[in-house]
């Protein structure tokens, strides 16, 4: 009876370490990158940049309103494309994918894309945003060592969030997307972090599948046209 308590005293302490664990180091990556009072702060962000793909320069420019649309509007050999999402609804134009009209997205994909209207990020506040986070233990990113956070994304796909135990930047990150039916997981690297007037700390360097995006101006809590959202 005694062993058997003992088994069960060890567990609960076993969980509860690995629960503060993941507090403390998501404490730890929230004071890196600027506090959370800093990016509470934050209502909008217009982050412009380009990118090389397939040799030809492409200019994105993503604008955030907290909590109400995100747009990302795409040029690249004299066309422009957009992608709008809102909590209703979403749409998507890629002129230089054939597209002739801009078309709706699918509930799933609209769903799955929710999280892209949180100009604060997924670790500030993440409970009170319905999120849970899980500790995975140690890993690496290119030889660096880090630590391994999975967050279940409330109404997302899980993200698993590779952060450096030395800078508590985040390196990497890596989401299950679902679209049209199927699964993908899509690898981001993030990379030259900068301290903003605002007191808070981004990437101006972030690798996607298809190529990595310089980020060359950034805006914080600009003023931003609720229009640019409407179709």
């Amino acid at each position: 009876m005694k062993r058997l308590l003992f088994s069960f005293l060890f567990l609960a302490v076993a969980v509860t370490a690995i629960s503060q664990t993941a507090e403390e180091i998501i404490a730890k990556h929230i004071e890196a990158i600027g506090g959370a009072e800093n990016w509470k702060k934050v209502n909008s962000v217009k982050m412009e940049g380009t990118m090389q793909v397939q040799g030809a320069e492409v200019a994105v420019t993503q604008t955030i309103l907290h909590g109400k649309g995100s747009r990302q509007d795409i040029s690249i050999m004299g066309m422009t494309g957009f992608s709008i999402i809102t909590p209703e609804k979403g749409w998507n134009y890629m002129p230089f994918q054939g597209q002739a009209t801009p078309e709706a997205m699918t509930a799933e994909d609209l769903a799955e894309s929710q999280e892209q209207l949180d100009a604060q990020g997924n670790l500030i506040d993440y409970a009170a945003k319905g999120h849970t986070v899980e500790y995975l233990g140690k890993d690496e990113v290119d030889g660096t060592g880090c630590y391994k956070l999975k967050v279940n994304k409330k109404g997302g796909s899980p993200e698993t969030m590779y952060i450096d135990t030395k800078t508590n930047y985040l390196l990497r990150s890596v989401t299950l997307r679902k679209a049209n039916g199927q699964e993908a997981e899509v690898t981001t690297n993030f990379s030259n972090y900068e301290k903003l007037s605002e007191g808070i700390v981004i990437p101006k360097s972030i690798t996607l599948p298809f190529g990595e995006m310089i980020v060359t101006k950034v805006t914080i809590n600009g003023t931003v046209d609720e229009a640019i959202f409407k179709n």
